[in-house]
């Protein structure tokens, strides 16, 4: 009798190990082109597939909790759940008023209580881990392995930040991407997301994260193999200091050996692969959107996005006036009579009206209320800069006093960290703005991972290396990351890019300078970026008197608007250039810029209402804009959608328009 139990105990360990080894599922996109294989074996793998072509070869995903219990290694699938959605849902703060939102999803539900979600859409495919623990879990790490089947090049954003050498994880996430095979990847370093593979057949692919929350931000490096990346995690922060530029960053001096401490049931970020057949699609994606959560807010009536006249790139550089041009009054009183009179929407005050580190005690030379009042006057809303750091030392007693005296908003600086206490921060803030009706710009560091969904209060994150950053390199080849962000980082979400500089360099006549900054590119250039780069809070960077002498240009700045109803993107080629229009309302942008080479383009029009006419208010690159970049023409034409027309870009160049139904 004990023999035949332990031989059909046997029997049936074997016959365990042997189902485990044959459970394979797969999932494809609603077209079919894109196939998810999903292995289960003593580990979890999954390989991707687009039609013919292996874009992820098989990669390894875990969460290991607690001591040392590991979901994925070993485990056993209880039953699995397939399933098609197909909606939409309205977005009024982003590039389109809604989001069509269809997929098929696989859900695997494992023994040790944990899930594992798949979805696959037509333009990539994405998973996460959903655990259903009934008490708090620790977080220990995270495996996202990225495999794949040739050395192919990529286009990646490395870590670069001195203020902390001995810890990677400190970042400004400004990079410009560097064209590298997997194989070359930096060794001991990190890259953020999100970067792309090129797959040489016109099939790209970007790797994002979204919906982060209570976690902290992925970052890659190069697995031991050189044929992929494997994932890094910041640890939680036990111990912190001043330092950084002004001893406003908070930098870390001990951390913990854990990710995060965690609810036990709770839904984990998003790993995604977005995979594209041309680059123009690229441009024009929604996923993070589609995977964020809906908003938070009940009423967002009191969200107005705008442009915002602002004060540090052009160093207060205001003159012909009859005071001392500085952080007074009398400045302010002068950037808000040029919003007022050019109907733009905003002003913020930088860094300086306050103490850096206390921003409840004022500069006596700037005085707040009669600054608001004043605004109020003339229908000009005031936004304050804070570091994160000064904001954070009583955030609830800041924003209600604030909100009381009739701020609009904050612009948060310096955080530089994206670990699960800052992105818990963050959220805070939110919430708490929120509570207050105030906007936020997160400016230094936060990179977008659909928190703006959530939270629509957020209009602005840079996690990109703009033009305040640009104006004292001069060896950064900024045309060519202008033509590469709109198909990689502007994926992830808005950006606080700051474009719109009236002083444009060629190439070779390019200098940095901090009071006096110029742009690479032409002015056409600068004002195709109103267009294309996505910010529903969207700086102009040069001074007001700057402006008022190129009326004609903020003239057509102040008429662009920030958030759109439909966005089509026309043409393009990841960092060569890229052409884009949006509509808001009865009237359609068109923005268009290229790298270092000139270009000519053709522009199709077809995405007009067909039988109706329209007037094309036209910016294009002057005859002599490849020594002048400041050169530009424009032109008022009749066109249809049956219009093509071909333009010139020059060196650095672009072309914009507003286009009005007649």
């Amino acid at each position: 009798m004990r023999q035949t139990i332990s031989l059909l105990f046997a029997l049936f360990l074997f016959n365990l190990s042997f189902a485990q080894k044959k459970q394979d599922f797969s999932l494809n996109s609603p077209n079919g082109k894109i196939q998810a294989a999903i292995a289960v074996n003593d580990k979890i793998t999954w390989t991707v597939s687009h039609e013919k072509d292996v874009v992820l070869a098989p990669s390894s995903m875990s969460l290991t909790i607690g001591e040392n219990e590991v979901l994925g290694k070993n485990t056993v699938v209880l039953n699995s759940k397939k399933e098609t959605v197909d909606t939409s849902f309205e977005s009024p703060f982003y590039k389109k008023k809604s989001v069509k939102n269809n997929y098929n999803q696989l859900t695997l539900n494992f023994k040790n209580d944990f899930s594992i979600e798949y979805r696959a859409f037509d333009d990539g495919v994405t998973y996460r881990f959903i655990t259903k623990k009934k008490k708090d879990i620790t977080v220990k790490n995270e495996e996202v392995v990225l495999n794949f089947n040739q050395d192919y090049n990529t286009l990646m954003p490395y870590v670069r930040d001195l203020r902390n050498p001995k810890d990677p994880y400190i970042s400004s996430f400004e990079s410009h991407y560097e064209n590298k095979k997997i194989s070359e990847f930096a060794k001991d370093t990190l890259a953020f997301l999100p970067f792309l593979i090129d797959y040489k057949n016109h099939k790209k692919a970007v790797f994002l994260e979204a919906n982060l929350q209570d976690y902290p931000g992925l970052f890659v490096t190069n697995n031991n193999s050189k044929s992929g990346f494997e994932s890094r995690f910041s640890k939680y922060p036990l111990q912190e200091k001043n330092g950084g530029f002004n001893n406003i960053n908070r930098l870390i001096t001990e951390r913990a050996d854990y990710l995060v401490k965690t609810k036990g049931t709770r839904n984990f970020p998003w790993r995604i692969v977005v995979i594209s057949e041309n680059d123009a699609a690229l441009a024009n994606n929604d996923i993070v959107q589609k995977l964020s959560e809906p908003t938070k807010i009940k009423d967002i009536s009191w969200i107005k996005p705008g442009k915002v006249a602002w004060d540090w790139w052009n160093d207060w550089s205001i003159y012909n006036i009859d005071f001392k041009a500085g952080i007074n009054t009398q400045t302010y009183k002068y950037y808000i009579d040029f919003a007022s009179k050019n109907k733009v929407e905003y002003v913020v005050l930088d860094e300086g009206w306050s103490l850096e580190e206390d921003i409840m005690k004022h500069n006596p030379n700037v005085d707040l209320e009669v600054l608001i009042a004043y605004g109020k006057e003339r229908n000009v809303g005031i936004i304050l800069w804070s570091s994160w750091m000064a904001l954070t030392k009583n955030t609830d007693g800041i924003l209600k006093n604030y909100a009381s005296l009739g701020i609009k908003g904050f612009k948060v600086d310096f955080l530089d960290r994206d670990d699960a206490k800052m992105v818990n921060s963050v959220y805070d803030i939110a919430q708490k703005a929120a509570d207050n009706k105030l906007l936020l710009d997160f400016h230094g560091m936060y990179k977008p991972t659909g928190i703006q969904r959530t939270f629509p209060n957020i209009l602005n994150f840079e996690g990109v290396k703009g033009l305040e950053n640009n104006k004292w390199t001069p060896n950064d080849d900024v045309p060519t990351y202008d033509c590469s962000i709109p198909f990689i980082r502007m994926m992830a979400g808005p950006m606080d890019y700051t474009p719109g500089a009236m002083r444009n360099a060629t190439k070779s006549e390019f200098k940095p300078s901090h009071s006096n900054p110029v742009s690479q590119g032409t002015r056409c250039h600068q004002l195709a970026l109103y267009t294309i780069f996505e910010a529903p809070l969207q700086m102009m960077a040069d001074s007001p008197t700057a402006y008022m002498k190129e009326q004609e240009s903020t003239d057509f700045i102040a008429k662009t608007p920030t958030t759109f109803d439909e966005t089509v993107t026309l043409d393009g080629e990841v960092g060569k250039f890229v052409s884009i229009a949006r509509k808001k309302g009865v009237t359609w942008y068109l923005g268009a810029i290229t790298n270092w080479n000139s270009r000519e383009t053709t522009i199709d029009f077809s995405f007009l209402e067909k039988g109706k006419k329209y007037e094309a208010e036209i910016f294009s690159d002057g005859l002599n804009a490849d020594k002048a970049a400041v050169d530009y023409k424009r032109e008022i034409i009749t066109v249809n959608a049956a219009t093509k027309l071909k333009y010139r870009l020059a060196s650095g160049g672009g072309l914009a328009m507003i286009i009005t139904a007649k």
